[in-house]
């Protein structure tokens, strides 16, 4: 996975997205994610679930307190009492191997890889969706004077990709273009060359871009041409 950019790295990219928008009025962004959410809530669902559901397990094969060493006393108080104590030591050893089992999955699942594993992808994709929207926002590709702002988002810890497209002019392209470009940069994250990914999602939007928003007579650069690394 790639943590960290190169200098060279950057300036190939600000230098496409430069190339891409002389031709074109349209505005093109870069932002790289190494991580958009910590999923910690997906952990503590699964750990939940297992301390829930997988002690149930032990109880048809008559579990009870002295399974657990040192958990239950030697000796037994004497008749009707004895039953309750028994109970109440064989609630307390549930309880515990509830709290154990929790522990153990919820670390588990911390662990980066099996994160994303047990993270279903629909919210692994809303959430790196949501995370571009933002970014979108927070760098002002919706204000630009044609609305024709794009876009292109990674997230290296999901391996998702998103492009997001203005209003001005998503609705006017096939939304495939869109498609071809994620797939670009996805392909050279692959790699292990996110600065060839980037540079090739740009030439493609930039070449949309270009084929229904040309450059203005006064034609100002709204966006600044860089990646931005979060």
């Amino acid at each position: 996975m790639v943590n960290t950019l190169t200098t060279e790295a950057h300036d190939r990219i600000e230098a496409a997205i430069a190339a891409a928008e002389t031709r074109t009025s349209g505005e093109i962004f870069c932002v790289l994610a190494r991580r958009v959410s910590s999923y910690r809530d997906v952990s503590l669902g699964w750990a939940a679930a297992a301390a829930l559901i997988l002690p149930l397990g032990l109880i048809p094969l008559g579990f009870e307190a002295a399974w657990i060493p040192g958990f239950a006393d030697s000796w037994e108080a004497a008749h009707l009492a004895s039953r309750e104590v028994s109970m109440g030591q064989a609630l307390g050893a549930y309880a515990v191997i509830q709290a154990v089992l929790f522990l153990i999955v919820y670390l588990i699942t911390r662990l980066p890889v099996v994160t994303r594993w047990v993270t279903p992808r629909a919210i692994r994709r809303a959430r790196v969706r949501n995370a571009a929207i933002q970014q979108f926002l927070a760098h002002g590709l919706h204000v630009t004077e044609g609305r024709t702002g794009v876009l292109i988002f990674a997230a290296l810890s999901d391996h998702l990709v998103e492009v997001v497209a203005d209003e001005g002019i998503y609705d006017k392209v096939d939304h495939a273009v869109w498609g071809d470009a994620a797939e670009a940069l996805s392909q050279g994250l692959k790699r292990g060359d996110p600065a060839a990914g980037f540079q090739a999602a740009v030439a493609l939007c930039g070449e949309v871009l270009a084929g229904h928003f040309p450059p203005r007579s006064a034609n100002p650069n709204e966006v600044a041409d860089r990646l931005v690394v979060i």
